[in-house]
């Protein structure tokens, strides 16, 4: 932790009329039909990095990602609407450059004035931010690093990447880590060193093979690991249980078998599962004991019994992480498990940290309060990888 410099540190030496580059993450969800911004959060979460280099002083040239466009400009992919939103919140328009390292992008960062603040179009509208060709990944950076006389990284959902504006920016530029990306390695550095116990980690999602190498990592140091969603078909399977049509990765089915019987008994699985006829919000479904699944349907949420004994389980917890919803939330008649346990770790006297991704979008559109839960990640992908152990490639780079 003592070898990244913060953005305190940037602001003591005085950032006013100087430009200063921020790597925001932006990606946010846009309604198909619309294009309207879903859920704000990742916008709200780099705000007190933005108004403070605002109120410092600084011009503030921001860069983020959208989606996945395969290295060209795609309108459906464009960051204008983020640029509105973003300039509602901070109160002040936010100056949008219709490209990332053109024209458009050289004469807006070049008509800053003090305290202002622009938005660049998708980075990965060029084929340099995610090239894995380091001699491309450079060029780009360099054009990026060419907008700032500082950099600020506050992207942690991009930060186990090994991208130009992640990873190769920062050795261009004198460089820190935003307040986003110091609260985020400042709570998962406490999950990793020394938890406070019990330890209870919660996993959810469709696939076993997503989350391996955190179960795997996570097995030796939690006390209680409860595992729901759809990867609970490939452990039910691994029990000689029927699973009907329900998710289930065949090829896990014997790693899921040796982990159960390597976890002693720290693996918690469901009792009961909502069960229906189809993969649909109004489909014909009722709950069902899990080693009572019939032949012809799949599971689709975790049951009553099971949230209780998930919830008895958090209840003694004294430190809790939960990555992965525990059905299809999104469908409301399937969206009993996942409100069930987020508000039992809500209800907990424990630390509780959500892991980003579609964990945090359950929590936001259950109406749930962000509040009651200790740290909401922006990462998902991220906090996991950090659990795992691995090293991230951009705060290796904020280190060096």
């Amino acid at each position: 932790m003592s070898a990244l410099r913060t953005l305190d540190d940037l602001l003591a030496e005085g950032v006013s009329g100087r430009r200063v580059l921020v790597r925001a993450d932006l990606n946010v969800p846009l309604d198909k039909q619309t294009g309207a911004i879903t859920d704000d959060g990742r916008i709200r979460a780099v705000l007190p990095t933005l108004g403070a280099l605002v109120e410092a002083g600084a011009k503030v040239v921001v860069c983020s990602h959208l989606g996945r466009p395969k290295g060209a400009p795609d309108p459906q992919f464009s960051l204008g609407p983020v640029a509105g939103r973003l300039g509602e919140l901070l109160g002040a328009p936010v100056h949008f450059a219709t490209d990332t390292v053109g024209d458009s992008a050289r004469s807006t960062v070049a008509g800053l004035a003090d305290g202002q603040v622009a938005l660049l179009e998708n980075l990965r509208f060029n084929a340099g931010e995610t090239s894995k060709d380091e001699a491309e990944r450079g060029a780009f950076a360099d054009q990026l690093a060419a907008f700032g006389d500082a950099y600020v990284d506050d992207a942690f959902g991009a930060v186990h990447r090994k991208h130009a504006s992640v990873f190769d920016v920062p050795a261009r530029l004198p460089h820190v880590a935003g307040r986003l990306v110091l609260r985020e390695v400042e709570v998962l550095s406490k999950l990793t060193a020394d938890p406070e116990r019990p330890y209870v980690v919660v996993l959810g999602g469709s696939k076993v093979s997503d989350k391996l190498a955190v179960i795997e990592a996570l097995l030796p140091t939690v006390d209680r690991l409860l595992i729901g969603g759809g990867m609970c078909f490939t452990f039910l399977k691994a029990q000689g249980l029927e699973v009907g049509t329900s998710l289930l990765e065949k090829d896990m089915v014997e790693t899921c078998r040796n982990l159960l019987e390597r976890s002693g008994g720290k693996i918690m699985l469901p009792v009961d599962v909502v069960v229906a006829d189809a993969f649909a919000p109004d489909a014909a479904h009722d709950t069902v004991r899990v080693d009572g699944i019939p032949s012809h349907r799949l599971g689709l949420d975790v049951g009553p019994e099971t949230v209780a004994g998930f919830s008895a389980a958090l209840s003694q917890a004294k430190t809790i992480f939960w990555n992965g919803p525990m059905g299809v939330f999104e469908m409301p008649a399937f969206a009993a498990g996942t409100r069930g346990i987020a508000e039992a770790i809500t209800k907990a006297d424990a630390f509780s940290v959500v892991g980003g991704g579609d964990s945090a979008a359950a929590v936001r559109a259950l109406g749930l309060d962000e509040s009651s839960f200790g740290h909401i990640s922006t990462g998902g992908g991220a906090s996991l990888e950090y659990l795992e152990g691995k090293t991230l490639p951009g705060i290796a780079a904020l280190e060096n």
